[in-house]
């Protein structure tokens, strides 16, 4: 699998080694510095691995991830994996659970008991689930009717926008008003007696049968609850360079 959009150009990576000075001796801050890149770039070589485990439907290992991934950052596995799997939580709609503490297996499943896989076939790479539990959660938190206009207002603020090409979920408007109400995921309706037509977003029995309007309240009050300067972005394009270990 090639490596994820946010990760660092083969040309940047280049040019960022014959800029400068060589880092031997370098002063403390730049120490500090250098070791949040190699944290930063250790937890997206995770997030990619964790990825090709969930499209394999494979469980994972801590063992395989320090031999695959974390190599001579051991000591700082911890807030590695904390932060790739915040990522996947929160980009993907993945969750990283650990289902043998005797020696650390971990599986990949979608986030709120949802049975979606969020795969698709035109092309994409990545899981588009994350955005699916957003609407979720935006309908929810709407009083269970999320008029459509709230809706876009919520996904703008993620980067997600009627129309626009999404580097992680396509089209939106296709995805969410006929894939998912296809799925049963969402029912998408006129508001009736509404002119000129307005429309909103409802839970669909797909969703009523496989999660609750509370789980999908407490994911959100969780997120928010967490510093957002640690919470990876939803960006617009593949520019992505969030610095987690800030």
């Amino acid at each position: 699998m090639a490596a994820i959009p946010w990760s660092q150009s083969d040309d940047e990576s280049s040019s960022s080694q014959d800029e400068g000075p060589s880092t031997w001796g370098a002063p403390e801050d730049d120490a500090d510095s250098l070791l949040k890149k190699a944290l930063n770039l250790k937890m997206t070589e995770m997030v990619e691995l964790l990825l090709l485990k969930y499209h394999a439907k494979e469980p994972i290992t801590k063992a395989e991830m320090l031999s695959s991934v974390i190599e001579e950052y051991q000591d700082h596995f911890p807030e590695i994996f904390s932060a790739a799997s915040e990522c996947m939580q929160l980009l993907f709609g993945i969750d990283v659970k650990e289902v043998d503490p005797s020696n650390h297996t971990y599986v990949l499943v979608t986030t709120l008991g949802l049975t979606y896989d969020g795969m698709v076939s035109d092309g994409h790479r990545f899981p588009n689930t994350g955005l699916l539990i957003t609407l979720l959660w935006v309908i929810a938190a709407e009083g269970d009717c999320a008029p459509e206009e709230k809706v876009w207002e919520a996904l703008n603020v993620i980067g997600v926008h009627d129309g626009k090409e999404h580097w992680i979920y396509g089209e939106p408007r296709e995805l969410i008003t006929k894939v998912w109400v296809q799925e049963q995921y969402l029912v998408y309706r006129q508001v009736p007696n509404s002119d000129p037509a307005c429309y909103e977003f409802l839970w669909g029995p797909r969703a009523h049968a496989e999660t609750t309007t509370l789980k999908a309240l407490e994911f959100l009050l969780k997120v928010n609850d967490r510093d957002s300067s640690s919470l990876p972005s939803l960006p617009e394009g593949p520019e992505c360079k969030e610095d987690h270990f800030a």
